[in-house]
């Protein structure tokens, strides 16, 4: 077995597994009129479990941040791996625009009005179905077998063109720019850069000075238009200002209309968020018992999963150096950051849409403590066989999230024919005609969730036993 195996954190792909199949749970119920409490966000202030969410899949980037490119780190020019700056620096800004752009694909594809074209649903779909497998194969860097999809994709575009049906493009003036993956590319390139130039002194001082920053301009600065400036309003505070200001309505997530959950001033404390995630990956990596700064990181990569990723069924724990003191103290600083951050929230409430600064504490520190908790098991001691779903989805956590969003989508826009004989969503359809047949409606609709999720453990089985590892 490779070294670099067994220092892999199988616990951080669990981790990433679970997040990502929590996230494809909430977002896919049999229908949004029936969802259990906890698997829906707080209507503004608040927090549920469906909040924790996203903030774990900044904190989750943030803790492979100095596994990734700590090796990268020396007191050199080309630091320990020979690899320039420019090259360091080159590498992180692809990785970061191409997820940026995958955000935009991924609502844009497949790039006309599937509803307001007239076209026979089933020929749309075929298109839609040809430039979502080209842009899994553009992913698989196979770029004959992309070219020839994304070909096909246009061809059927100009065909029906050419038989006479109305093919309305899709609006790029109404596309919402920020976004998920948006979000997630804008933190990775910033933190990673702050990173590459900080000790975990100066980074634990951004973090907080952006939290204090933030409550500072949230409460502090006077929005023009209204009366009152306060965070209770959804249209009267500084975050959702800059959104409409900067990005326009129309640019924005539409749903909300005045403000975007992903917008940009909120992006501030969202970076702090994938700091507190840097700061437990050194504490991981670093030799005990002080943080290293990035420089005790082991030279392998979490993303580079084609390492004999089996190891995560093993029987034999990994030798972590000081591996109980490491979840002692995760447990310790997520127990810190949970009670602060509620003694925040009396004074600057817990808000996912607003990112506030005690919902990055109270967030985070939940973070600490779950990654501790999927350390001591499987790191440390190696109880691994239940987990070996989630580090099936863990390993492939990007086109889990881009290919079941875009496979919602594809049924909520194909129509059939009901019982009625009225024309309904085939999702819908599936819903009505099978779930709620055996359940009621909120059991109904949590079956469905399950059923949705089930489906793809087996399509990224599919993928983990032929050892295919989507990367960006």
């Amino acid at each position: 077995m490779s070294d670099s195996s067994q220092n892999r954190l199988i616990s951080l792909d669990v981790f990433r597994g679970m997040t990502i199949a929590g996230m494809v749970l909430v977002n896919n119920p049999g229908t949004w009129s029936h969802i259990y409490d906890p698997l829906e966000h707080a209507p503004w202030h608040g927090l549920t479990p469906t909040d924790w969410i996203f903030p774990f899949f900044l904190f989750i980037v943030g803790v492979a941040i100095p596994i990734a490119l700590g090796k990268y780190l020396g007191g050199n020019p080309t630091g320990r791996e020979g690899v320039s700056r420019a090259g360091i620096y080159r590498k992180i800004l692809t990785r970061a625009a191409m997820i940026f752009a995958l955000g935009l694909t991924m609502s844009a594809i497949p790039f006309f009005q599937f509803a307001a074209t007239d076209a026979p649903d089933s020929l749309k779909m075929l298109i839609w179905l040809a430039m979502a497998a080209g842009l899994l194969f553009l992913l698989l860097r196979n770029f004959k077998v992309a070219g020839i999809l994304i070909g096909l994709g246009i061809v059927g575009v100009i065909a029906m063109n050419l038989g006479g049906y109305n093919v309305v493009p899709y609006n790029v003036a109404t596309m919402r720019i920020p976004g998920v993956l948006q979000r997630i590319a804008l933190c990775y390139l910033i933190v990673s850069l702050i990173f590459l130039h900080t000790n975990w002194k100066q980074q634990l001082g951004i973090a907080v000075a952006l939290l204090l920053g933030y409550w500072l301009l949230m409460t502090q600065i006077a929005v023009p238009g209204c009366d009152v400036t306060t965070i209770d309003d959804k249209a009267c505070n500084l975050a959702a200002y800059i959104d409409r200001m900067i990005l326009g309505e129309h640019h924005i997530w539409r749903s909300a209309k005045v403000f975007d959950p992903e917008g940009i001033l909120s992006t501030l404390p969202a970076i702090a968020t994938t700091i507190s995630g840097v700061l437990a990956g050194l504490w991981l990596r670093s030799e005990p018992p002080a943080l290293a700064g990035g420089k005790n990181a082991t030279e392998n990569s979490t993303s580079e999963v084609e390492a004999d990723v089996d190891r995560a069924t093993a029987s034999t724990p990994p030798a972590h150096a000081g591996g109980s003191d490491k979840v002692a103290g995760l447990f310790f600083f997520g127990t810190i950051l949970l009670a602060i951050g509620y003694i925040w929230n009396i004074y600057f409430p817990m808000n996912k849409s607003l990112w506030t600064s005690s919902y990055v504490l109270v967030t985070s520190g939940i973070a600490l403590l779950t990654l501790a908790a999927c350390y001591w098991l499987i790191d440390i001691k190696g109880y691994k066989r239940w987990a070996k779903p989630f580090v099936i989805f863990g390993v492939n956590a990007l086109p889990l999230f881009v290919f079941s969003g875009i496979m919602a989508r594809m049924l909520g826009a194909y129509r059939v024919t009901g019982v009625d004989g009225q024309s309904v969503a085939v999702q819908k359809w599936i819903f009505d005609n099978i779930y709620l047949s055996i359940a009621q409606p909120v059991d109904a609709s949590l079956m469905y969730a399950i059923s949705f999720i089930l489906v793809w453990l087996f399509l990224m089985w599919l993928l983990y036993r032929k050892r295919i590892f989507v990367r960006v």
